[in-house]
């Protein structure tokens, strides 16, 4: 049986005692088990800072950039290892574990390249800076500093490499040393990828912890110099922004939570073209892939009313396609869910949208899987509901099924009303809009823009380079409003803010200037 380490205070950590186990998501057999019993999460967060802190901010920008490629490539030279063990160890395709393992070496290594120009700096400036008396020498300059505490990373079970790497990229450029803790169902993965980093020898001292299991009494340890991020449920973020002590001492928080992203096609486009066959592509990828569990999968699609037949029996067709079984054989297309728990609740949400709309595609139950043995694995077939209306609160726009299901919303074929419809969920991580008429999306984004952190447009010319609704890309943020958390991570330098501080520097510019850099 394979005991997951934590690494804290520059060692390997195995607990002897308080063990939970990790289950093949195919053959519901135990493979690994964890356990954080016995540390000492005051000693972990004290390394984090004493150690960590200081050997960050004393790395120039360009020092720290260079250790993120090398980070970067750690992951990349073991590229086909990790793979492999996503396949055993989380039951997702080769295709999903490339996604999660590249978009972690890709994420790192873009935020090496954000150094350049920066190499000899420790902070930077924010903006241009200000004359605040009768000459320039009265001067006034807004500069982002690191803060002098912990990173606390707190990751989903769905990318148990691409979240580590997306959070760590900002807050190690930033000068702020992590603790990351991933969700236990998938921290083996998580824990490769920590073994193949530290064995590059690329990190300073402190600068990157690993916890595998319950964080224990961390937060009875952190203070107002700490920084949490959270990707997961709105449940656990509500309790996580609520702890006595996060707000006693005034740690900062930032969420990404559930999200019912939405994909709304525009009256103009006309069936065939390129953007028809962009939005089928992007909406069918989307439900399907990592089995649905993306935070930014499309969890609702807006299609005008007289379109509904046609686009439903596109669809269809796209997810009669679908393969769902064990990974390991090769003809499969789509893996389990992740846990027993997933599959339970996918079920129960299924039967609850089922009282506001019409199942039309897939049965909402448990499958067989392909290549496994039967009533074996937490095995769930792609389905397609309808509303009945779709301007109505209902849990249609409240309660996510975080798996391969999506629900259609007949609209009029009025921008403003799709946008309504869509502020129904009170925010998104991402919505994704369809169409060439500018006017169209124009007044789409004036009345929907609000609601979500991210619009995707879908258009003919930009059809063929389109990266999908779904990718979360470095260079732009990612978060949302309201129900999605209300966080913004990532961004390019934007996603650097979380762990810094911006301090407004005034005095003689020449003095000014110098010190910033």
């Amino acid at each position: 049986m394979q005991k997951l380490r934590s690494y804290v205070q520059g060692e390997w950590f195995e607990a002897s005692s308080g063990f939970r186990p990790l289950t093949d998501p195919c053959s519901e057999e135990v493979f690994a088990e964890t356990s954080t019993e016995g540390l000492d999460f005051a000693a972990v967060v004290g390394y984090c800072r004493d150690t960590g802190g200081p050997a960050l901010r004393a790395m120039t920008l360009g020092e720290r950039g260079a250790m993120l490629a090398a980070m970067s490539k750690a992951l990349h030279d073991q590229r086909e290892a990790l793979i492999e063990y996503s396949v055993e160890s989380c039951g997702t395709t080769r295709k999903d574990a490339k996604f999660d393992i590249d978009g972690a070496s890709g994420t790192l290594y873009y935020y090496s390249t954000l150094a350049k120009g920066l190499e000899e700096r420790s902070c930077f400036a924010d903006g241009e800076g200000v004359q605040l008396g009768r000459s320039a020498r009265s001067w006034g300059q807004h500069a982002w500093l690191p803060k002098r505490g912990v990173a606390v990373h707190i990751n989903a079970f769905n990318f148990p490499a691409w979240g580590l790497a997306e959070k760590a990229a900002c807050a190690l450029l930033a000068g702020m040393p992590v603790l990351s803790k991933p969700a236990t169902s998938t921290a083996a993965l998580t824990a490769r990828c920590v073994e193949a980093i530290v064995d590059s020898g690329c990190l300073p001292a402190g600068a990157l912890s690993f916890v595998a299991g319950s964080v224990g009494d961390l937060f009875a340890h952190l203070g107002p110099q700490d920084v949490i991020a959270f990707t997961g449920s709105a449940d656990t973020g509500r309790t996580i922004r609520g702890d006595s002590r996060v707000l006693d001492a005034g740690v900062k928080v930032n969420v990404e939570a559930d999200s019912l992203n939405a994909a709304v096609l525009a009256p103009d486009v006309e069936e065939g073209s390129d953007v028809w066959d962009l939005f089928l592509r992007d909406v069918s990828r989307e439900i399907t892939q990592k089995s649905g569990q993306k935070c930014t999968a499309v969890r609702r699609i807006l299609v005008p009313k007289e379109r509904l037949d046609d686009v439903l029996g596109e669809l269809r067709s796209r997810l009669e396609g679908v393969v769902v079984g064990n990974p390991r054989d090769k003809g499969v297309t789509m893996g389990p869910l992740a846990t027993a728990q997933q599959l339970d609740d996918a079920v129960a949400g299924v039967a609850k949208l089922q009282e506001h709309a019409e199942l039309v595609f897939g049965s909402g139950q448990r499958v067989d899987g392909i290549g496994n043995d039967a009533g074996r694995g937490y095995f769930f077939a792609p389905a397609l509901l309808v509303a009945k209306d779709a301007t109505a609160q209902s849990p249609l726009h409240e309660h996510e099924v975080f798996g391969p299901v999506a629900t259609l919303f007949p609209y009029d074929g009025d921008a403003a009303t799709a946008a309504k419809i869509v502020s129904l969920s009170e925010g998104t991580l991402v919505t994704s809009v369809y169409g060439d008429d500018v006017k169209w999306l124009s007044t789409y984004l004036q009345n929907g823009g609000a609601y979500t952190g991210r619009l995707y447009v879908g258009s003919e010319k930009g059809a063929d380079q389109a990266p999908g609704s779904g990718l979360a890309l470095p260079q732009v943020l990612h978060g949302g409003p309201g129900r999605a958390g209300g966080g913004e991570e990532l961004g390019g330098l934007r996603g650097l803010a979380l762990y810094q501080q911006r301090v407004a520097v005034m005095g003689d510019r020449a003095i000014v200037d110098r010190m910033i850099g």
